[in-house]
């Protein structure tokens, strides 16, 4: 474990052994990825500490603008880059950084359909020409998988064929649209995915064309209850995290 993350769990064993008579409100901002593992966790850290957790959940680069424009927080959890950055400006509390899970990126389609074959760059453009409609977030929301796919489809030299027939999504489940009917394929990160009812993660993009994405906490530096969003960071970085990782398609770092 890292000296950060030991530092913050030091501080929640503090905090919690604080229970209700210090009860505090956190407010905490988490990119659209890690939403699922959050709510899983959120409700045993408030029954252990006596805190309130409020949830506020958005794309990295609408969380990014929002932190930038001001917006008053305890804790963040957010991609990576975004995180370093936060921290280099001063909204972010220096030695706060705690990576907390790493996703890669996969296909979906609708389930009972026959599964495309994509376990080659090859076969996974074959799929996205073949497929008549192909969701995934829009970049322009500020989603780090739909910059990324936007990017790859160039790539590939296939972004003249696929932008036609593309089914944006500002944000949530870009499964919901393959799910509905509106899209035969989407590309999303695997937590993303793994949640949605009616559909079925055909499998990862291959290797050499795989997108991770680190997801990062951090408190802020101007938090009102910073003691809380260490202890609650260091609760989501400890070990009744690990089978909630993986049962939504998550990894530590």
């Amino acid at each position: 474990m890292r000296k950060e993350a030991v530092v913050l769990m030091c501080t929640a064993l503090v905090a919690l052994a604080a229970g209700p008579a210090r009860a505090a409100e956190i407010k905490l901002l988490t990119a659209g990825a890690m939403r699922s593992v959050v709510d899983a966790l959120v409700p045993e850290f408030e029954k252990r500490s006596g805190r309130k957790v409020t949830v506020d959940n958005a794309t990295a680069g609408v969380l990014a603008k929002r932190i930038e424009g001001g917006e008053a927080f305890d804790a963040v959890i957010i991609t990576a880059a975004v995180i370093d950055g936060l921290i280099g400006n001063g909204r972010l509390a220096p030695g706060s950084r705690v990576a907390l899970a790493k996703v890669g990126m996969g296909v979906v389609v609708k389930a009972g359909v026959p599964l495309p074959e994509i376990g080659t760059v090859d076969a996974f453009k074959r799929a996205l020409l073949a497929a008549k409609s192909v969701a995934y977030i829009d970049p322009k929301a500020g989603g780090t998988s739909g910059s990324y796919f936007e990017t790859l489809i160039a790539r590939l030299g296939i972004a003249d064929d696929i932008k036609p027939k593309a089914r944006l999504k500002d944000g949530g489940h870009v499964a919901d649209l393959v799910a509905s009917g509106e899209a035969e394929l989407g590309v999303h990160v695997i937590s993303e995915i793994v949640p949605v009812a009616g559909v079925v993660l055909v499998g990862p993009l291959p290797a050499e064309i795989q997108h991770t994405t680190l997801y990062v906490a951090g408190v802020a530096s101007a938090a009102k209850d910073g003691e809380g969003a260490s202890a609650l960071i260091a609760f989501l970085a400890g070990p009744a995290a690990g089978p909630i990782l993986k049962a939504k398609g998550m990894e530590r770092p």
